[in-house]
Protein backbone atom coordinates (compact mmCIF):
# COMPACT_ATOMS: atom_id res chain seq x y z
CA UNK A 1 0.00 0.00 0.00
CA UNK A 2 1.35 3.41 -0.89
CA UNK A 3 0.27 5.32 2.49
CA UNK A 4 2.58 2.32 4.37
CA UNK A 5 5.43 2.87 1.97
CA UNK A 6 5.25 6.32 2.64
CA UNK A 7 5.45 5.82 6.22
CA UNK A 8 8.12 3.57 5.81
CA UNK A 9 10.35 5.62 3.50
CA UNK A 10 10.52 8.31 6.32
CA UNK A 11 11.27 6.16 9.14
CA UNK A 12 15.17 6.03 11.27
CA UNK A 13 16.26 2.13 11.59
CA UNK A 14 19.52 2.43 12.91
CA UNK A 15 18.69 0.83 16.12
CA UNK A 16 18.27 -2.33 17.37
CA UNK A 17 14.89 -4.97 17.88
CA UNK A 18 14.84 -5.34 21.32
CA UNK A 19 11.66 -7.50 22.12
CA UNK A 20 8.46 -8.74 20.27
CA UNK A 21 5.31 -10.22 22.39
CA UNK A 22 2.32 -11.16 20.93
CA UNK A 23 -0.87 -11.36 23.43
CA UNK A 24 -4.18 -12.29 23.42
CA UNK A 25 -5.09 -8.66 22.64
CA UNK A 26 -2.40 -6.51 21.88
CA UNK A 27 1.14 -7.10 20.35
CA UNK A 28 4.08 -5.33 20.85
CA UNK A 29 7.40 -4.51 19.64
CA UNK A 30 10.14 -2.67 21.01
CA UNK A 31 13.27 -1.05 19.05
CA UNK A 32 13.87 2.66 19.44
CA UNK A 33 10.62 2.81 21.51
CA UNK A 34 7.74 0.55 22.39
CA UNK A 35 4.84 0.52 19.82
CA UNK A 36 1.58 -1.48 20.26
CA UNK A 37 -1.06 -2.85 17.80
CA UNK A 38 -4.01 -5.18 17.82
CA UNK A 39 -3.72 -8.78 17.81
CA UNK A 40 -5.49 -9.85 14.85
CA UNK A 41 -8.46 -12.29 15.99
CA UNK A 42 -9.26 -14.80 12.85
CA UNK A 43 -13.09 -16.02 13.85
CA UNK A 44 -12.40 -19.05 11.91
CA UNK A 45 -10.27 -20.51 14.22
CA UNK A 46 -6.59 -20.78 15.24
CA UNK A 47 -5.88 -23.81 13.04
CA UNK A 48 -6.99 -21.87 9.98
CA UNK A 49 -4.91 -19.05 10.53
CA UNK A 50 -1.50 -18.17 8.38
CA UNK A 51 1.74 -19.19 10.84
CA UNK A 52 4.26 -16.78 11.14
CA UNK A 53 7.36 -17.10 9.09
CA UNK A 54 10.55 -17.51 11.20
CA UNK A 55 8.68 -17.18 14.38
CA UNK A 56 11.01 -17.96 16.91
CA UNK A 57 13.67 -15.73 15.32
CA UNK A 58 12.48 -12.46 14.81
CA UNK A 59 14.46 -10.67 17.01
CA UNK A 60 17.42 -11.94 14.43
CA UNK A 61 15.35 -9.06 12.10
CA UNK A 62 16.58 -5.77 11.65
CA UNK A 63 14.18 -3.15 12.42
CA UNK A 64 13.52 -2.07 8.84
CA UNK A 65 12.95 -5.63 7.82
CA UNK A 66 10.25 -6.22 11.02
CA UNK A 67 8.73 -3.05 9.91
CA UNK A 68 7.93 -4.20 6.19
CA UNK A 69 5.77 -6.57 7.42
CA UNK A 70 2.76 -4.10 7.62
CA UNK A 71 2.60 -5.15 3.87
CA UNK A 72 2.39 -8.59 4.85
CA UNK A 73 -1.14 -10.59 3.67
CA UNK A 74 -0.69 -12.29 6.55
CA UNK A 75 -2.88 -10.28 9.16
CA UNK A 76 -0.24 -11.05 12.20
CA UNK A 77 2.43 -10.51 10.57
CA UNK A 78 1.18 -6.89 9.51
CA UNK A 79 0.52 -6.48 13.12
CA UNK A 80 3.70 -7.37 14.27
CA UNK A 81 4.72 -4.89 11.71
CA UNK A 82 2.78 -1.84 12.59
CA UNK A 83 3.57 -2.52 16.00
CA UNK A 84 7.25 -1.63 14.77
CA UNK A 85 6.44 0.98 13.31
CA UNK A 86 4.71 2.61 16.22
CA UNK A 87 7.83 1.83 18.25
CA UNK A 88 9.98 3.60 15.52
CA UNK A 89 8.32 6.68 15.25
CA UNK A 90 9.88 10.23 16.55
CA UNK A 91 6.18 11.65 17.66
CA UNK A 92 6.90 15.29 18.37
CA UNK A 93 4.38 15.93 21.13
CA UNK A 94 5.03 19.47 20.94
CA UNK A 95 1.78 18.94 18.31
CA UNK A 96 -0.44 16.87 20.23
CA UNK A 97 -3.03 16.65 22.74
CA UNK A 98 -4.11 14.66 25.13
CA UNK A 99 -7.43 13.95 24.36
CA UNK A 100 -8.90 10.50 23.09
CA UNK A 101 -10.72 9.76 19.60
CA UNK A 102 -14.22 9.44 21.75
CA UNK A 103 -13.73 13.38 22.71
CA UNK A 104 -12.80 14.31 19.50
CA UNK A 105 -15.27 12.71 18.02
CA UNK A 106 -18.38 13.64 19.99
CA UNK A 107 -17.00 17.16 19.73
CA UNK A 108 -16.58 17.07 15.85
CA UNK A 109 -19.77 14.90 15.19
CA UNK A 110 -22.45 16.87 17.30
CA UNK A 111 -25.67 16.97 15.38
CA UNK A 112 -24.00 15.33 12.37
CA UNK A 113 -24.02 12.13 10.61
CA UNK A 114 -20.88 9.84 11.95
CA UNK A 115 -19.44 7.02 10.45
CA UNK A 116 -17.37 4.57 12.51
CA UNK A 117 -15.66 1.43 11.11
CA UNK A 118 -14.51 -0.31 14.23
CA UNK A 119 -17.23 -0.95 17.21
CA UNK A 120 -14.89 0.75 19.79
CA UNK A 121 -16.64 0.82 23.77
CA UNK A 122 -17.50 4.79 23.34
CA UNK A 123 -19.96 3.85 20.65
CA UNK A 124 -23.12 4.18 23.25
CA UNK A 125 -22.32 7.26 24.43
CA UNK A 126 -21.55 8.61 20.74
CA UNK A 127 -25.16 7.66 20.05
CA UNK A 128 -26.36 10.56 22.31
CA UNK A 129 -24.71 13.36 20.57
CA UNK A 130 -24.99 12.62 16.75
CA UNK A 131 -27.52 12.79 14.34
CA UNK A 132 -27.15 9.33 13.09
CA UNK A 133 -24.35 6.96 13.47
CA UNK A 134 -23.59 4.21 11.51
CA UNK A 135 -21.04 1.40 12.94
CA UNK A 136 -19.39 -0.71 10.60
CA UNK A 137 -17.83 -3.74 11.74
CA UNK A 138 -15.71 -7.35 10.81
CA UNK A 139 -17.75 -8.80 13.13
CA UNK A 140 -21.00 -6.81 13.54
CA UNK A 141 -22.58 -6.84 17.02
CA UNK A 142 -26.39 -5.77 17.45
CA UNK A 143 -26.85 -2.77 15.74
CA UNK A 144 -23.99 -2.29 13.64
CA UNK A 145 -23.12 -2.57 10.20
CA UNK A 146 -21.59 -5.15 7.72
CA UNK A 147 -18.27 -3.92 5.98
CA UNK A 148 -19.83 -4.75 2.98
CA UNK A 149 -22.03 -1.19 4.13
CA UNK A 150 -19.14 0.91 3.47
CA UNK A 151 -19.84 1.74 -0.14
CA UNK A 152 -23.40 2.72 1.17
CA UNK A 153 -22.59 4.60 4.68
CA UNK A 154 -19.49 5.89 4.55
CA UNK A 155 -20.13 8.57 1.55
CA UNK A 156 -22.84 10.23 3.59
CA UNK A 157 -20.80 10.87 6.74
CA UNK A 158 -19.20 14.42 7.66
CA UNK A 159 -17.84 12.77 10.49
CA UNK A 160 -15.49 9.46 9.61
CA UNK A 161 -13.84 8.02 12.76
CA UNK A 162 -11.43 4.58 11.20
CA UNK A 163 -9.62 2.32 13.47
CA UNK A 164 -6.16 1.38 12.66
CA UNK A 165 -6.59 -1.99 12.34
CA UNK A 166 -7.60 -0.87 9.05
CA UNK A 167 -3.71 -0.82 8.30
CA UNK A 168 -3.18 -4.54 9.09
CA UNK A 169 -6.02 -5.68 7.05
CA UNK A 170 -4.98 -3.36 4.21
CA UNK A 171 -8.45 -1.29 3.89
CA UNK A 172 -7.34 1.78 5.17
CA UNK A 173 -6.67 3.41 1.02
CA UNK A 174 -10.54 1.67 0.34
CA UNK A 175 -11.91 3.22 3.06
CA UNK A 176 -10.28 6.50 2.62
CA UNK A 177 -11.51 6.77 -0.67
CA UNK A 178 -15.14 6.58 0.35
CA UNK A 179 -14.74 9.51 2.25
CA UNK A 180 -16.20 12.54 0.55
CA UNK A 181 -13.96 15.67 0.70
CA UNK A 182 -14.40 18.41 3.30
CA UNK A 183 -15.19 14.75 5.72
CA UNK A 184 -13.47 15.49 9.11
CA UNK A 185 -11.59 12.16 9.13
CA UNK A 186 -10.23 10.32 11.96
CA UNK A 187 -7.93 7.39 12.48
CA UNK A 188 -7.63 5.64 16.14
CA UNK A 189 -6.51 2.95 18.06
CA UNK A 190 -3.78 1.88 19.93
CA UNK A 191 -2.53 0.35 15.99
CA UNK A 192 -2.97 3.75 14.42
CA UNK A 193 0.53 5.40 13.64
CA UNK A 194 1.25 8.98 15.27
CA UNK A 195 2.88 10.17 11.49
CA UNK A 196 1.80 13.39 9.76
CA UNK A 197 2.64 11.04 6.82
CA UNK A 198 -1.31 10.56 7.13
CA UNK A 199 -2.08 14.20 6.76
CA UNK A 200 -1.11 13.82 2.76
CA UNK A 201 -3.88 11.48 2.85
CA UNK A 202 -7.06 13.56 3.46
CA UNK A 203 -6.69 12.89 7.05
CA UNK A 204 -7.41 15.36 9.63
CA UNK A 205 -6.37 13.60 13.04
CA UNK A 206 -4.81 10.52 14.27
CA UNK A 207 -5.50 9.39 18.28
CA UNK A 208 -3.07 6.98 18.57
CA UNK A 209 -1.18 5.67 21.86
CA UNK A 210 2.61 6.66 23.35
CA UNK A 211 4.18 4.23 25.71
CA UNK A 212 5.33 5.62 28.51
CA UNK A 213 6.52 2.60 31.25
CA UNK A 214 7.74 -0.08 28.13
CA UNK A 215 8.23 -2.67 30.88
CA UNK A 216 4.21 -2.34 32.02
CA UNK A 217 3.07 -2.59 29.32
CA UNK A 218 5.08 -5.81 28.11
CA UNK A 219 4.26 -7.61 31.17
CA UNK A 220 0.01 -6.16 30.15
CA UNK A 221 0.67 -7.40 26.69
CA UNK A 222 2.43 -11.21 28.08
CA UNK A 223 -0.61 -11.78 30.19
CA UNK A 224 -3.48 -10.92 28.19
CA UNK A 225 -4.51 -7.74 28.19
CA UNK A 226 -7.21 -5.77 26.48
CA UNK A 227 -5.81 -2.46 25.64
CA UNK A 228 -7.92 -0.95 28.20
CA UNK A 229 -6.43 -2.89 30.76
CA UNK A 230 -2.50 -1.66 29.36
CA UNK A 231 -0.94 0.47 31.31
CA UNK A 232 2.21 2.16 31.10
CA UNK A 233 0.62 4.15 28.44
CA UNK A 234 -0.98 7.61 27.20
CA UNK A 235 -3.40 8.68 25.00
CA UNK A 236 -2.86 11.30 22.19
CA UNK A 237 -3.89 13.23 19.82
CA UNK A 238 -2.01 14.91 16.55
CA UNK A 239 -3.84 17.30 14.20
CA UNK A 240 -3.01 18.30 10.88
Amino acid sequence: MKILDDILSVLDYKCAVRDIRIGLFQTAVSTRYCGLASTPHDVGGHHHRMPVKDAGHLLEKDACALAAMANSEIEIEAAIGMATINSLLEIDERRCVEINAADILARKGEGKRVAVIGHFPFIPRLRGVVKELWVIEKNPREGDFPETEAERYIPQAEVVGITGTAFTNHTIETLLKLCNPGTFVIILGGTAPLSPVLFDYGIDAVSGTRVVDEAAVLRCVSQGATFRQIRGIKLITMEK
